[in-house]
């Protein structure tokens, strides 16, 4: 064995563990997608008040109750109080974690020391604040079901908890809203000020408006609900964009899954399906060159070096806090960062595969990393697009009940969706977009996929190609959505030849959840 194959052996390993670990951690985390789901149903609230019937003489009754159902409110106190449930299971799960793990440990300041435990320890206060976030609302949304007392002894255990040396805003503002709902109402002097700072959209708005009412301040609720109805159109336009790109996208993804379907069983190796399926890739390099360019250029040149050792000292010497900073500057930051682990794993490549494009191999390289502007690639990217909507979405679903809101997300998602700066919303597309979907696609489909059919028949190198681009995501309940979207990716590259057309799925299929997470994110 040669020493080059030896340390790639090695790497492999390591790798490997580094993942399984990442993965292992992101099980605790919160899954982005319920986080999306409450800000649908805050978006489904604030949009409920809108007193509008008509939209440019059209009567959109049929909308409005398509869209926010007969009982917004009953609704969305279940979904809130579901939440709440998943978010306890998780914390209790998490909690005995925590005991088991103290009791492996052989003394009190190893347990402290353990990566594992302080993991753990911020998954239980991130959950025990999520709970307490839940519990304020849950009681608003009673509160208007005439549930008042239930809503009540809510808030008053949450006002215990200004006993406890953590965070004070929710206790303080529990102790503010039972003040508004008791009998008599006890108005605290800083209570529109705690309404202000610590509750947004529909529950700001309730609240503040029962404030008002008791203070018999006329001027002061006429105005907010003069601005509640601008707000509240604003949210049923967006609820149309958000619920209708979805919609339609998703009726026209099965409607081209059938017709491809049907044209399998009709035309056989003629269809689209058949196209290019038994045309193997000529690919001359090995399985050392895959670990070669994954390992040490995806991996540990791009994500190692770059991303955790070159990066944070940079940013350590110049005295810059990104995860401090606001929503602009993170984007910005995450799109330097991604910019240069791009560099860093192009370069790997280009040095492993460039030495394949001399001699006899020259005639072949025609058909690696094929670029052509001229061929059906928007078709194909277009057609993969919506073919991949009810995919994911079913697998997405399927994902929800397998891992109950938990396994992780990708960071991005988060501050994407509550930021709503323009130019840090350029940032997250120019990444997103752009840098992501060429890089990516450059390396899982453009050089993975045919290295793996040299070893693998077609469709056992997409499986494995798009398996292996979920698992570089490093989020546990990502891996199933994005096995299935990377299956799509890997077809419509298979079956194109044409590099353009997963770039082009991909793009679209990022800047349309960015799309998404803008729109909801106005529910605020």
């Amino acid at each position: 064995m040669t020493i080059k194959r030896l340390i790639l052996i090695v790497l492999t390993a390591v790798a490997i563990a580094l993942l399984s670990l990442s993965l292992y951690h992101s099980w605790s985390q919160p899954q982005f997608q319920s986080r999306l789901e409450l800000y649908q149903t805050n978006l489904v609230l604030q949009a409920s008040e809108w007193r509008g019937d008509n939209l440019e003489g059209v009567d959109i009754g049929t909308a409005r109750q398509t869209l926010l159902g007969e009982k917004p409110i009953e609704n969305a106190l279940k979904q809130y109080q579901e939440a709440r449930q998943s978010a306890q299971a998780n914390l209790e799960k998490a909690q005995l974690q925590l005991q088991s793990l103290a009791l492996d440990v052989p003394t009190i300041e190893d347990a402290l020391s353990s990566p594992e435990q302080l993991q753990l320890q911020q998954s239980v206060q991130q959950l025990e604040n999520s709970i307490a976030e839940f519990d304020l609302r849950i009681g608003i949304l009673q509160t208007q079901t005439n549930q008042t007392s239930a809503a009540l002894e809510i808030w008053q255990q949450l006002a215990q908890r200004l006993e406890t040396p953590n965070s004070r805003a929710i206790p303080e503002t529990a102790v503010v809203l039972s003040g508004l709902w008791n009998e008599p109402p006890r108005l605290l002097p800083n209570a529109e000020e705690q309404l202000q700072r610590h509750l947004d959209g529909w529950f700001r708005a309730t609240t503040l408006s029962r404030l008002y009412q008791l203070q018999q301040r006329t001027e002061a609720l006429e105005q907010l609900q003069a601005n509640q109805q601008v707000l509240a159109e604003n949210a049923f336009y967006r609820l149309i964009l958000a619920n209708g790109v979805q919609s339609v996208g998703g009726l026209l993804g099965v409607g081209l899954l059938l017709f491809i379907a049907v044209q399998r069983l009709l035309k056989g190796k003629q269809s689209l399906w058949a196209k290019n399926q038994d045309h193997q890739w000529l690919v001359p390099w090995d399985w050392e060159i895959i670990l070669q360019v994954l390992v040490g250029g995806f991996f540990f040149v791009g994500q190692i070096l770059i991303g955790r050792l070159i990066l944070p000292i940079a940013f350590a010497l110049f005295q810059i806090n990104p995860a401090a900073a606001g929503a602009r500057a993170q984007a910005f930051y995450i799109l330097v960062s991604y910019l240069l682990l791009t560099l860093g794993g192009l370069w790997v490549l280009y040095i492993s595969v460039s030495p394949f494009w001399q001699g006899e191999e020259q005639a072949k390289s025609e058909d690696w990393f094929k670029v052509k502007w001229r061929e059906n690639w928007i078709g194909w990217g277009l057609g993969g697009f919506f073919a991949a909507l009810p995919l994911v979405v079913i697998v997405s679903l399927i994902n929800q009940r397998l891992w109950q809101g938990q396994g992780g997300s990708n960071p991005i998602l988060p501050i994407a969706l509550e930021g709503q700066d323009p130019l840090a919303l350029a940032f997250f597309f120019t990444t997103a977009s752009l840098a992501a979907p060429i890089f990516e696609e450059i390396i899982f489909r453009g050089f993975l996929l045919p290295s793996l059919t040299r070893y693998l028949p077609m469709a056992g190198a997409i499986l494995v190609s798009a398996l292996v681009f979920a698992i570089a995501h490093q989020s546990l309940s990502e891996i199933l959505p994005l096995t299935m979207l990377g299956m799509v990716l890997g077809f419509v590259y298979s079956r194109s030849r044409n590099l353009l057309a997963p770039i082009l799925l991909h793009s679209l299929w990022n800047g349309s959840t960015l799309f998404s997470l803008f729109l909801l994110g106005g529910g605020g």
